[in-house]
C-alpha cells in the first residue's frame, strides 16, 4: 500500500493515515504490561539505557499492579470527556513487551483486545526480543485486528548503541524489521535524535538507512537528559559528547531529515515531552508536542520542501 495519498503539510502524517484507516479518530491507549528488559535483569547488561526513566512518560492510569483492562478502561474515561465515540489502540508501551513467552505475550494481548472499544494493538519492543513464534502468533491477531511492532532502534551506528547501553546491534534491528515485513505486520521504528558521540550528518543519515528497511511507521523525538539518570551523568562529565539542540535548530534539522526520508514511511512523531522539572538539557520552555509540529510543518512549506525529495533513490 502506498503512503503517499496520506501525503499532508510536506510529510506523510500518522493521523492522517488513522483516519483513512478506520473512517474517524483512534486513540491509543498505554498500558504496563508486567515485563522488564534485557538489560536491566542481567541477561544482557543492567541498569537499562543511559537516558530512560519510564515514569516520565507513563500516564498517571498505568500500573503492574493493575489488570490490562483496568489500565484501559481508566485509560477510555479520560480520553473519552476529550474526544467522544471513538475507538481505541492499546499501546503495550513500558520496557519490552515481547520478553517472555509466547503464551504470556498472547495472554496480555488477547486480554486488551478483549475491550470491544479496542481496535488493535500496538507492541513496543527491543529487536533483539523478537521471534518467528511471536511474529507468527502476532500475524494471526493481524487477520481480525490493527497490529503494529514497535522497534526501539535508537540509533543506526553500532558505536552509538554501545554508549547508550542498549545491548543489541543495528543488525539485529535490521533483521528484525525485515522479518516483521515477512509476516506481513505494521512495523514501527524509533529513533532519538540528539544522543551521545553523534552530529549532524549522523542524524540525518539515519532517515537514509530507514529508508532502506520495509518501515511503516517512524517515531522521532529529540534526546532529553533527564535528572538522575546515567545520561545526565555523562552530560556533566563529556558535554562535548552531546549536540544540544534549540527548538529552531531541531525543527530546521527535521526539515531536511524529512527531504531524505522515503517518501511512504508514515511520521507519527517528531517530539517527546517529559516533565520539565526533570529536563536537564535540551529546555525548549515548556513547548508541547503539538506546538513543535506546527512549526516543523510551517518551515516545510516555506522551504517548499517534501518529504523524499532528496532520497538518494529519487534523485535523478
Amino acid at each position: 500500500m502506498s503512503a503517499l495519498f496520506f501525503m499532508t503539510a510536506g510529510y506523510n502524517d500518522y493521523s492522517s493515515f488513522i483516519k483513512k484507516r478506520f473512517g474517524e479518530r483512534v486513540q491509543k491507549i498505554s498500558v504496563n504490561a508486567g515485563f522488564t528488559c534485557p538489560n536491566r535483569d542481567g541477561s544482557k547488561g543492567t541498569g537499562g539505557c543511559i537516558y530512560c526513566d519510564n515514569t516520565t512518560f507513563n500516564p498517571a492510569y498505568t500500573s503492574v499492579h493493575k489488570p490490562i483492562l483496568e489500565q484501559i478502561n481508566e485509560g477510555i474515561a479520560y480520553f473519552s470527556e476529550k474526544y467522544p465515540a471513538q475507538k481505541y489502540i492499546t499501546y503495550f508501551q513500558s520496557y519490552t513487551n515481547t520478553y517472555a513467552s509466547v503464551q504470556v505475550v498472547k495472554e496480555r494481548i488477547q486480554e486488551a483486545l478483549s475491550c470491544k472499544e479496542v481496535v488493535g494493538v500496538s507492541v513496543a519492543t527491543r529487536p533483539d526480543c523478537i521471534s518467528d513464534e511471536i511474529l507468527e502468533m502476532l500475524a494471526g491477531f493481524s487477520k481480525r485486528h490493527f497490529i503494529t511492532v514497535e522497534y526501539g532502534v535508537e540509533s543506526t551506528y553500532d558505536a552509538t548503541l554501545k554508549t547508550i547501553n542498549r545491548c543489541h546491534s543495528w543488525n539485529d534491528s535490521v533483521q528484525a524489521i525485515r522479518k516483521t515485513a515477512f509476516y506481513g505486520l505494521y512495523c514501527s521504528v524509533h529513533l532519538i535524535i540528539g544522543l551521545p558521540g553523534e552530529n549532524e550528518t549522523d542524524f540525518l543519515n539515519h532517515a537514509v538507512n530507514i529508508s532502506r528497511l520495509p518501515v511503516n511507521f517512524l517515531k522521532l523525538h529529540q534526546l532529553q537528559i533527564l535528572s538522575g539518570t546515567a545520561a545526565e551523568k555523562l552530560f556533566n562529565q563529556k558535554p562535548e559528547l552531546f549536540k544540544i539542540l534549540s527548538v529552531d535548530e531541531y525543527t530546521d534539522l527535521m526539515c531536511r531529515f524529512v527531504a531524505k526520508l522515503h517518501p511512504e514511511i508514515i511520521i507519527e512523531r517528531f517530539t517527546g515531552e517529559s516533565p520539565p522539572e526533570r529536563v536537564i538539557a535540551p529546555r525548549w520552555d515548556k513547548i508541547k508536542n503539538f506546538e513543535v509540529t506546527e512549526i516543523i510543518r510551517r518551515k516545510l512549506a516555506e522551504k517548499n520542501i517534501s518529504q523524499g525529495m532528496d532520497y538518494p533513490a529519487l534523485r535523478p
